[in-house]
């Protein structure tokens, strides 16, 4: 019995979505959510914003406790150094190259004709090596290939290094026995990959590509590509359920946490269905999950403290980094610290700056009759900036209207709120997130008010993305 790899491309599939791709925040839970099933390889989005990207990436590789992080290289040596910068820090790190290998795609895809591809595949599968101890190669939309080119370059990727060899079907129109029978004879005709493990990747334009993935690992493939959100590779939630249910016919066992599976999946597909929220463009992130980590206490020293800050997403300088520990070690005298207090210590210390933005007003209608309004003023430098918004609810409304009168969207990473107090004149906390080229910045606000407090988050935390940017 062979025990199934299951790598999971949600991460790189919905990446590469025009509108609708999950957010940071988002993309990192879907990461912890799929490590804590066991899934055994998370593929991640290439590197496109060398500062976002990177970050994101950079955050799965230091989360993920069991899974290898794969991160797809480019088509050039620069991408292979920028892809490895990023997952080095991961525990099981894997460097993905992906080239075209049918006629049509080499030449609208890369642009070049077979012999340099073949050179190219070689080159990069090298270079990938150098730095990484697992490197796949990816023979993509292989069954339109010419037979004796793709033998070629699989051949090549394998004498470079290549440990795992995947052939994609990209166009997804092949029968099942079909499948199997041409994953039988490339693996047999191709002896220089006889020590690599292989894998398959079906598309699902005839709506079968579960069932060619089930024939390709009959016939011998060791990892197959799912999705848990639904997209165009088999499912992975079908796929481990066929393998759960009729894996000694297959010759496979997994070991996925089946019972955390579906409850895992269906959050998954939350978060990655696309206009999930047609009114606001915060609604993604305000029932995301809170930061990854334990609670700390008196015992840990400061570079404890500044690697649980950085599992958070903040990359702080020397000075505020010395305030929000000194800041800790007076709490964690007393009592443990979790990560939102953490988060609270950061908003509250780290990076504090004289206001750019200062509120003048603000007025909300709300009610259960009517959509959520509000109008805000806001002064810099002397002027005086309003934005009037309607939004999903009262605090959304006030978010956009800001947004509005300082001409600028900024990703909503986080939002949370408590009661600090007891009491019917109890005092709310606000903690807002937001995110601004790949750094975090968070702003906390108090009041009786809630909606006060999340406006006076929202603008402390904004402030200090001006004054990093002024």
């Amino acid at each position: 019995m062979r025990n199934l790899q299951f790598a999971d491309v949600t991460l790189r599939m919905t990446g590469a979505r025009p509108e609708g791709a999950p957010s940071f925040k988002e993309k990192i839970e879907i990461a912890k959510l799929l490590d804590r099933l066991a899934v055994p390889v998370i593929e991640t989005p290439p590197i496109t914003d060398a500062q976002v990207d990177a970050l994101v990436i950079k955050t799965i590789a230091n989360l993920a406790e069991t899974a290898a992080v794969s991160v797809p290289v480019g088509l050039s040596e620069e991408g292979v150094a920028r892809a490895w910068e990023a997952v080095k820090g991961a525990k099981h790190p894997r460097l993905q190259v992906i080239v075209p290998t049918s006629p049509v795609q080499m030449e609208y895809g890369c642009h070049k004709k077979p012999p340099m591809v073949l050179e190219m595949i070689a080159a990069l599968v090298t270079a990938c090596r150098a730095r990484c101890a697992e490197v796949e190669f990816v023979a993509d939309d292989a069954t339109r290939a010419e037979p004796a080119f793709l033998r070629r370059a699989i051949a090549a990727a394998a004498a470079a290094g290549a440990s795992v060899i995947t052939l994609c079907d990209a166009a997804g129109a092949s029968l099942p026995e079909e499948f199997a029978a041409f994953f039988s004879a490339v693996r047999a005709e191709v002896p220089e990959a006889a020590g690599c493990a292989w894998g398959v990747q079906c598309s699902d334009g005839l709506k079968m590509a579960l069932a060619c993935a089930v024939a390709a690992v009959r016939a011998g493939a060791d990892e197959v590509k799912v999705t848990a959100d639904g997209g165009d590779c088999p499912a992975l939630d079908a796929l481990s359920q066929i393998v759960r249910s009729r894996g000694d016919a297959c010759g496979v066992y997994s070991d996925l946490r089946i019972t955390e599976l579906q409850r895992a999946v269906s959050q998954i597909r939350w978060m990655t269905e696309p206009g999930r929220s047609a009114s606001s463009p915060f609604d993604g992130n305000r029932a995301a999950a809170a930061p990854a980590g334990g609670e700390l206490g008196a015992h840990d020293d400061r570079e404890s403290v500044g690697r649980a800050v950085r599992q958070l997403g903040y990359d702080l300088s020397e000075e505020d980094m010395a305030k929000v520990y000194e800041a800790f070690v007076k709490i964690a005298e007393k009592k443990t610290v979790s990560p939102k207090e953490l988060d609270v210590i950061v908003a509250s210390n780290a990076l504090q700056v004289p206001p750019s933005y200062q509120l003048q007003s603000y007025l909300i209608n709300s009610g259960n009759v009517i959509t959520p309004i509000a109008h805000l003023k806001l002064e810099r430098e002397g002027e005086t900036l309003q934005g009037i918004c309607a939004g999903d609810g009262p605090i959304d409304a006030a978010f956009l209207a800001i947004e509005q009168a300082v001409g600028h969207h900024y990703e909503l990473d986080d939002y949370q709120i408590q009661a600090v107090t007891e009491g019917r004149e109890a005092m709310g906390a606000a903690l807002i997130r937001l995110r601004s080229g790949g750094k975090l910045y968070s702003g906390q606000g108090i009041s009786t008010d809630v909606i006060g407090a999340s406006i006076q988050a929202y603008l402390n935390a904004l402030n200090k993305i001006v004054y990093e940017e002024m």
